[in-house]
């Protein structure tokens, strides 16, 4: 075998799940392997799995089906599952795909070099334990950035216990990476060329370090010359401190967009879910928010037929997003997750479940059009991501999130500069770039 080898990763889900496939093939570099887009190419095939919708595991087994053929092909071609449904499946996946080398969870995957070279003695390991050492003490330092924007996970885990929620059990407890490892390694981000970092937590805002919350880390990356912007997702609205509202209303390099997910209207069906909070706090919490920055745009995540969803709790979920009005939202039909409290209560039909969703992402689409033709004739800052499809055109996200074309045949990716939106689209805006 030669010393350069090459991994194909196929990421499902959230964000956290790509800032994890980062680090492992990060960490699999190490050993010599270099990443291929092309899974046929590849000595090693991860799957970095999320269990968050239904059927997930399913899907991942299908996806274990297709590459049979090839495992059948190459024979030393080495397959890992990994993520939420490695947690969750565990050694079952093992008893299902015999082509299946290793299984590791969310937490252990700084473990992945050793368990790869347990394989080539023939071993299928699986490892899905919560250790008790940080693996990001263990991970390699990271590599030159694929583009100007970078994720930093610096928060896993959740205490909450949302009753349809299996995070907790996939992910484990709250816990919070070390305030100096933050910075340092934010730093060494900036040092390779990226100029905008999203801090990543399945809670995010409940990060909390040596008496130090959210909005203190912002303030503190914010200091960094040479980093230009700052995000974080995903939030819960009961962890949003005074001083992080307030840092949306001080700090200029926090940009003004915001996702916090309210799942309901219904502050019975917010009762059920065990959230924590009432369809009034979260208005409340909107107009603080707002009050601290009046431009901020806000998205949310809504869940329709929740089990016991009368037609009433529909209504009120449909009067809270009129009330707050959304620049774009995540919504979906609730699917039992295993494990959880949910899923022992009985389903709502599909055909109200169905309608119901349809009615909501209607409501959500004229919002967001609303939102992006609002941006119409304004200025905004474009920080440049890739080229667009037509000659010339460079492709950018906005501060509010939105994805911009740009006609610009002198700009390069990493270029941050200030435009003026000339047009909508469904998913995106058009805009002139504005003289410097």
């Amino acid at each position: 075998m030669s010393d350069t080898r090459k991994l194909f990763i196929k990421t499902y889900g959230c964000q956290m799940n790509v800032y994890d496939s980062e680090r492992m093939a990060e960490a699999l570099g190490a050993q010599g392997y270099v990443l291929t887009e092309v899974a046929e190419d590849a000595d090693m095939v991860l799957l970095n799995t999320c269990h968050i919708r239904e059927k997930a595991a399913e899907k991942v087994y299908s996806d274990l089906g297709r590459l049979k053929p090839l495992k059948a092909a190459k024979p030393d071609l080495k397959i890992g599952v990994a993520g939420c449904v490695a947690q969750a499946e565990g050694d079952e996946i093992l008893r299902r795909m015999p082509l299946v080398d290793l299984v590791v969870g969310p937490q252990s995957y700084h473990r992945l070099p050793e368990m790869l070279a347990r394989t080539e003695g023939g071993a299928r390991v699986v490892d899905t334990e919560f250790p008790p050492e940080d693996k990001f003490d263990h991970l390699p330092e990271r590599k030159a950035m694929r583009g100007p924007s970078a994720f930093l996970t610096v928060q896993e885990g959740c205490d909450k216990f949302c009753a349809f929620c299996v995070v907790p059990y996939t992910r484990g407890a709250e816990v919070s990476r070390p305030f100096a490892r933050l910075t340092a390694e934010a730093r060494g981000l900036v040092d390779r060329g990226v100029r905008e970092i999203t801090l990543l937590g399945q809670n995010v805002n409940a990060w909390r370090n040596d008496g130090k919350g959210l909005g203190d880390l912002i303030r503190e990356l914010a200091r960094i010359e040479g980093l230009a912007r700052i995000r974080y997702t995903t939030s819960h609205p009961n962890d949003m401190a005074e001083d992080l509202i307030e840092a949306h209303g001080t700090e200029p390099k926090l940009m003004p967009y915001l996702h916090l997910p309210v799942q309901s209207g219904s502050d019975r069906i917010l009762k059920a879910m065990n959230r924590k909070h009432s369809a009034r706090d979260y208005l409340r919490l909107v107009d603080r928010i707002r009050a601290a920055r009046p431009d901020i745009l806000l998205t949310s995540d809504f869940i329709v037929g929740f089990p016991g969803e009368t037609e009433a709790d529909f209504q009120a979920t449909l009067d809270l997003i009129r009330a707050v009005g959304f620049g774009a939202a995540f919504s979906f039909k609730y699917s039992a997750r295993p494990g959880t409290p949910a899923a022992e209560k009985p389903e709502l039909p599909a055909e109200v479940s169905d309608a119901r969703l349809q009615t909501l992402q209607a409501l959500i689409a004229t919002q967001q059009r609303a939102a992006q033709e609002a941006m119409i004739g304004r200025e905004v800052g474009v920080l440049y991501e890739k080229p667009g499809r037509l000659p010339g055109q460079m492709v950018g996200k906005s501060d509010h999130l939105h994805a911009v074309h740009v006609a610009d045949p002198t700009a390069k990716v990493g270029d941050l500069v200030r435009v003026r939106i000339t047009a909508s689209a469904p998913n995106s805006l058009a805009g002139e770039r504005l003289a410097d």
